[in-house]
C-alpha cells in the first residue's frame, strides 16, 4: 500500500464522515459514525483505491482518464466532496493541505 493511496483513503473516511454526520442520522461503525448508506460508499471507494491500476502513480480522481466509479457511486462521491470539501479545510486542515498538495503534485 502506498503513502499517497492511504493519505486519499483517510481522506476519503473524513469526508464521509463528515457528510454522513450533517445530512444522515448515524450509528458508529469503526470507529467513523456513518449511516450503512454511507459506509458501503466508503467500502466502495476503499476498494477502488486499492485496486487502482495506477497504483504510487495515481491521479487525482478528477483528474483521471479512466472512471473506474459506476455512474451511482460517482454521484454519490461527488455528493459528497461537494459538501465536505470547503469544510475540510476547517474540520481537518493539515489532512486537506496533504491532500491538496498530492493532487497538485
Amino acid at each position: 500500500m502506498s503513502d499517497k493511496i492511504d493519505c486519499y483513503k483517510i481522506t476519503v473516511r473524513l469526508m464521509i464522515a463528515l457528510y454522513c454526520r450533517h445530512n444522515h442520522s448515524t450509528g458508529k461503525n469503526n470507529g467513523i459514525a456513518v449511516c450503512s448508506e454511507c459506509m458501503e460508499l466508503k467500502n466502495y471507494s476503499e476498494m477502488k483505491l486499492d485496486s487502482c491500476i495506477f497504483g504510487e502513480g495515481k491521479p487525482a480522481c478528477s483528474k483521471c482518464t479512466i472512471h473506474c466509479y459506476k455512474p451511482l457511486m460517482r454521484e454519490k462521491i461527488k455528493t459528497v466532496m461537494k459538501y465536505s470539501g470547503p469544510r475540510m479545510l476547517f474540520k481537518h486542515p493539515v489532512i486537506s493541505a496533504r491532500y491538496l498538495y498530492q493532487k497538485l503534485k
